[in-house]
This record gives structure tokens, C-alpha cells and sequence, in this order.
């Protein structure tokens, strides 16, 4: 039986209507793909892994056989239920929660340091998903995630690219990322309208100086890129400084300290750059208002 036939098995054993579009079910069954993945988490050194949206077992069936304790957020009623009843059936340290992941807080999971999350992510949630790791991290120091290929791109894109942007900005700042591998359409059921990609990433550690913040950072760096095509001297003036016109000079010399153009917009400015820039904005005391 091929792993799209033990799929919608399961499906009718648990009485399902069939994979749900609105929480973006697309299964995985492809070996090769779920090999690279596993491989990836085995790669990793951690005490605990975390898996959103686990459905019917692709990747969670692996990850039972690494014997790490294993925690599972399920959005789905039906397999939520059937994961619980497994975790009361079997030795494997499992443990099983029912919610949203963009709505549950993450503290309260009690994820060890050097927690690894992996998942094959809802499209829809995926960007979100990082950006509020990367914020709180709440034990999660490497992940393992697949995307829409697309928005893996803007994830490890270059400076100065098309693709280059907030999230390239977040991702890059707060971790090191590498690709695992791609996934087609035909790797999924149903097939997705779109290519995947799996990504590796590493948490980086950030000296914020005594003076600025994962958050802060986040809201300037919103305000970097609040107009794409602007300079980012009007962007802050404008997004982060609310107007004032009398901070233009004044960012005009930062800017040069940090071996900046006038000229300069937020896309030329690597993940680096753009937190030397912030730390620099938070040394001189220059307050939004």
C-alpha cells in the first residue's frame, strides 16, 4: 500500500470528509522528501522536538522512532483526538495539544532549551510562524520547516534581490538558515498549486547591547521597509519618527557612521547593516514620538 492509499484509509477510519483546504492540509508521501527531513532532525543535537500540524503521521511517525519526547499541535478535532488516544496506547514520550498554533502561547508548552521545531507548515501561517520564533523563542533554537517555495526564497535571499525584504530581514537576523531540500506538487495529497521547499535553521545569539530588543528591532525594521521604493531616511522619518522632519539630520549622521548613503533604501542593507543602523538609532537616544 503506497503512503497516498494509507492516507485516505486513515481518513475514512477517522471519518473524515477527505484533507481540509482551510487549514491547509496538503499530506506528505514522499519517502525521499520524509527521508531528508528526518535526516536534517537527526542532524541536530536537542532534548525535544515540537511538531505543528502532524495529521495523519508522515513526519510524526519518523520522529516517534528517534526517541526524543516528542510534543504535537493539532488544529484538526478529529486527529488531535486520534493522536491523544496514541499517546495513551504507547511508551513513546508523547504529548499531545489541541489549538492554534498562532494563537496558543508558546511558553506554556515548558519547551526545554534547544527545543527543535519541525513541521510541513500550513502555507498560509508559515511567515507568521517564524517571525514568532524568532521574537520568543520560548525554547526552540533549531528548526526544520517546509514552505511554499517561494516564500523559502525570500527567506534566504540576498540583499539588493526582488526577493529581499522584512521577513528575509527576520529570518536572517535571528538565524542561520540552510536548504534541505524541494518538494514538487506530486510529493503531496492533494497536490499543492505550488513548489515547496524544506529549510535548516540555527539560532544565532544577538548582544542587543543593554540597549535595544528583539521587538523594537521588529518595529523598526517595519518602519525600514514601510515604502519599498522610499529612501530609508524618509521611511524612519516617517514610519519610526512619525513625521518629525527635525530627525533627518540627524539620521543623515548615523547613517554615515555606519558607512551609509543618504540614498540608501532598506533593501540594499544586509541583515547586519540594518541592526547596526537600529543599535546605533537606540545609542543616540533618538526616541519615536
Amino acid at each position: 500500500m503506497t503512503r497516498k492509499e494509507r492516507i485516505i484509509e486513515r481518513l475514512r477510519e477517522l471519518g473524515a470528509d477527505g484533507p481540509k483546504r482551510s487549514l491547509g492540509q496538503n499530506f506528505l508521501i514522499s519517502d525521499h522528501v520524509i527521508d531528508r527531513i528526518i535526516s536534517a532532525v537527526k542532524s541536530a543535537d536537542f532534548p525535544e522536538m515540537v511538531e505543528v500540524g502532524p495529521g495523519l503521521g508522515a513526519l510524526t511517525e519518523d520522529l516517534l522512532l528517534l526517541e526524543k519526547p516528542l510534543a504535537l499541535l493539532e488544529l484538526d478535532q478529529k486527529f488531535a483526538q486520534a493522536w491523544r488516544e496514541r499517546a495513551s496506547q504507547t511508551k513513546a514520550p508523547l504529548r499531545v495539544m489541541e489549538g492554534d498554533a498562532l494563537q496558543l502561547d508558546w511558553k506554556t508548552l515548558e519547551l526545554p532549551e534547544g527545543t527543535l521545531f519541525v513541521s510541513n507548515l500550513p502555507y498560509q501561517i508559515s511567515s507568521s510562524l517564524v517571525v514568532e520564533r524568532s521574537l520568543e523563542p520560548a525554547g526552540v533554537t533549531r528548526m526544520v520547516l517546509m514552505f511554499q517555495k517561494e516564500v523559502a526564497q525570500r527567506i534566504t535571499a540576498q540583499a539588493g534581490t526582488k526577493e529581499y525584504g522584512l521577513l528575509t530581514v527576520v529570518a536572517q537576523t535571528f538565524w542561520e538558515t540552510s536548504k534541505v531540500c524541494d518538494a514538487s506538487p506530486g510529493d503531496f495529497f492533494p497536490p499543492p498549486n505550488v513548489a515547496s521547499r524544506v529549510l535548516q535553521f540555527r539560532r544565532r545569539t544577538i548582544d542587543w547591547q543593554g540597549i535595544g530588543s528583539a521587538k523594537r528591532f521588529l518595529s523598526f525594521a517595519k518602519a525600514a521597509y514601510s515604502h519599498r521604493r522610499k529612501l530609508l531616511s524618509r521611511n524612519l522619518q516617517g514610519s519610526w519618527f512619525n513625521g518629525n522632519k527635525e530627525i533627518l539630520a540627524q539620521l543623515e549622521a548615523l547613517f554615515a557612521q555606519n558607512g551609509l548613503k543618504p540614498t540608501a533604501r532598506a533593501e540594499e542593507l544586509d541583515p547586519k547593516a540594518l541592526v547596526s543602523l537600529y543599535l546605533s538609532v537606540e545609542h543616540a537616544g533618538l526616541k519615536p514620538n
